[in-house]
């Protein structure tokens, strides 16, 4: 009886069944890229977003918070700069009411476009997690099938002559299960800390929208300075 290693079973395994594990393969190297990729952005951008946070904490301004930043992207910026404009377009023409609506709407575009962002790679993982032991499993549908075939052909059914063809078939499903387990698990933990990013993303949108009211309320305090003057 031959030996039966992972490899000795890979080369041995049909046609159909080696494309099905060298598939399942790059799948599993694949969910670890996305693992590697995804780790270095999300604790970049918290901890960029965490930092341009503390800066503004003392702001009094939306131009105040601008020169605290300086000239750096992202999220936080963003908010600024979508305040400054609504209140420089709207200015003499619009109640702060509706400046702080505009704005809102403006703040929810850049909030749902970074969650986009942020979530690029993610459905990788889930097609991964999701289909990849169905594709296992049809790879070693196919290979017991051929192994089938083969036992008809050799009239045997001696397990030293069939084991091996029903063993390098269910080596398609053992890999399936190891792409698939760890891109499920790499999904959920993803799912917990992109939840906690856009957390801190929707305290970046408060802090500007609550800069954007002290300009407005600072604007119409010194009107009405001037109109008591």
């Amino acid at each position: 009886m031959k030996e039966l290693s992972p490899w000795v079973m890979f080369m041995s395994a049909d046609i159909i069944v080696k494309a099905v594990m060298i598939g399942l393969a790059f799948a599993s190297l694949t969910t670890w890229a996305v693992l590697i990729a995804k780790s270095i952005e999300l604790s970049v951008a918290s901890a960029k977003l965490r930092s341009a946070l503390k800066k503004v904490s003392e702001a009094r301004s939306l131009a105040e918070a601008q020169m605290a930043l300086g000239a750096k992207q992202g999220v936080l910026p963003s908010f600024l700069a979508s305040a400054l404009r609504e209140a420089r377009m709207s200015a003499g023409i619009s109640s702060d009411a509706g400046i702080k609506e505009r704005a809102a709407s403006s703040f929810s575009e850049i909030v749902r476009a970074e969650g986009r962002r942020i979530r690029i790679g993610m459905g990788v993982l889930a097609t991964i997690g999701s289909t990849s032991p169905f594709v296992g499993l049809f790879g070693t549908v196919w290979g017991i099938m051929n192994s089938f075939i083969g036992i008809s052909k050799s009239q045997t059914t001696n397990l030293a002559v069939v084991a091996p063809g029903i063993a390098e078939a269910l080596l398609a499903t053992a890999i399936g299960l190891v792409a698939a387990i760890p891109a499920v698990i790499i999904y959920n933990h993803f799912s917990r800390v992109t939840k906690g990013y856009l957390e801190l993303v929707s305290r970046a949108s408060g802090a500007a929208a609550r800069l954007l009211s002290r300009d407005l309320d600072r604007s119409h305090g010194s009107v009405h300075s001037r109109a008591a003057e």
